[in-house]
């Protein structure tokens, strides 16, 4: 059984949380401060968390951020209505998904599986794909750039599958949103970018002038074809 562990102050939407993620299947967890989550997080290694990031003292993107030091566990935030700039930094911190309150808890649950879809490497097609000095491995969900291993989030890894998949090939935004979510719901499109943004830190020699994963101006990326 797979365990979610849900970080949120408030207790009647972590309870509500609870009961929808169990009723799905889940073994879940439920906290309330930051610091306690970081160390569950550690301790009993869930395989995926929700976290809230209004939390008191420690809030919820210091936690994402001390998460991403030691390790990819897919994250999803919950977050207020009007906090852009802070789902922008959670994403570029590093996490997989957002949802804005107040949500449907049947939404959180769609996108948690969508989330662990990834995570699992449930993708179709060649085993290994190659393209320019990439190779990603699918069944073992691992990356390498020149023959150098990278550690990739879920979402970081099937964003550079779908683009290795067609080098050359030009992704809307939306597009790749569709990708990673395996579902059609709202397409926020900067969240492309934040993960793009994470994704070249990670495997270009010089970010700010990207080889592999480029930018077509207007309207999305694609993977370099020569």
């Amino acid at each position: 059984m797979q365990r979610i562990l849900i970080v949120e102050d408030d207790m009647q939407i972590a309870r509500t949380l609870r009961d929808y993620l169990e009723v799905a299947g889940f073994h879940v967890t439920a906290l309330g401060d930051g610091s306690a989550a970081i160390a569950a997080s550690r301790g009993h290694k869930p395989d995926l968390i929700v976290l809230d990031l209004g939390l008191p003292g420690m809030d919820g993107l210091d936690v994402a951020r001390e998460l991403r030091r030691t390790s990819t566990v897919p994250i999803v935030m919950l977050t207020a209505r009007g906090e852009e700039a802070d789902r922008i930094v959670g994403l570029e911190l590093g996490a997989d998904d957002y949802l804005v309150k107040p949500f449907s808890p049947k939404e959180l649950v769609a996108r948690v599986r969508a989330v662990l879809r990834r995570a699992n490497g449930t993708v179709a097609g060649a085993e290994v794909l190659r393209a320019a000095d990439i190779e990603v491995d699918l069944p073992k969900m691992r990356a390498r750039v020149s023959g150098r291993p990278v550690d990739l989030t879920p979402t970081e890894f099937e964003l550079l599958t779908t683009l290795v998949r067609e080098p050359g090939r030009v992704f809307t935004r939306g597009q790749l949103l569709d990708a990673l979510r395996g579902v059609t719901l709202d397409t926020y499109e900067r969240a492309i970018d934040a993960h793009v943004k994470n994704l070249r830190k990670k495997i270009e020699p010089e970010p700010g002038r990207p080889r592999y994963v480029l930018t077509v101006h207007g309207v999305g990326y694609r993977f370099a074809d020569a």
